[in-house]
């Protein structure tokens, strides 16, 4: 049973959920955007939200700034959270700025502005559950490309649910979070994203 959380946890992890979200946008998307477009956007995507970050992650292990991918401590999350803040930046004025793909832009201002609030939970000593952050916040953007786009995406919410569900039984069942951390992630994951929504490209 430990293995398949576990399973869980690495399968579903954080990293790849930006990711996630621009394969999503790109396959649900009405609008015609150019096949090597679509492929470089995902390449470099690829590469600065997934591969760098994995970098950086064995760099500060080297360093004796983080015992393991999960960073299972407030204090060992500040520094990666910094990071990873600049990275997404680097992804919203290079690859996805406000006017070649909107949707896109504020998908990854939504996420800077979750990671910056993980990053000032850190600082305050609260522990909240990145995974669910991660997850919550692309099910989020998946539920308004479907509002904007006006597209039937019921079984994708239906399945989200459902991973969703699996994220969170996986961190309780290893005793990553309690109830409370796996809440404040999905608030602090759900929420830019629906603000974003609601007040930036829907309008």
């Amino acid at each position: 049973m430990d293995f398949f959380f576990k399973s869980i946890s690495y399968v579903l992890h954080p990293l790849i959920m930006p990711l996630l979200g621009v394969f999503f946008y790109f396959h649900k998307t009405p609008r015609f955007i150019p096949e090597p477009i679509v492929n470089a956007k995902l390449f470099s995507t690829a590469l600065l939200t997934l591969l760098l970050p994995i970098l950086v992650y064995y760099l500060l292990k080297t360093l004796n700034k983080v015992n393991s991918i999960y960073l299972k401590s407030t204090q060992e999350r500040k520094l990666p959270l910094l990071i990873n803040s600049v990275i997404i930046t680097l992804v919203v004025t290079r690859i996805f700025p406000v006017n070649e793909i909107e949707e896109l832009f504020y998908f990854f201002v939504g996420i800077l502005f979750s990671t910056l609030l993980c990053f000032i939970c850190a600082l305050l000593k609260i522990k909240a559950s990145i995974h669910m952050l991660a997850a919550s916040g692309f099910f989020m953007f998946a539920i308004a490309l479907s509002i904007h786009f006006k597209i039937n995406i019921n079984g994708t919410i239906a399945l989200m649910l459902i991973l969703l569900g699996a994220i969170a039984s996986s961190r309780l069942h290893l005793k990553a979070h309690n109830f409370v951390e796996l809440i404040v992630g999905s608030i602090i994951g759900f929420a830019p994203q629906l603000f974003l929504f609601v007040y930036g490209y829907s309008m």
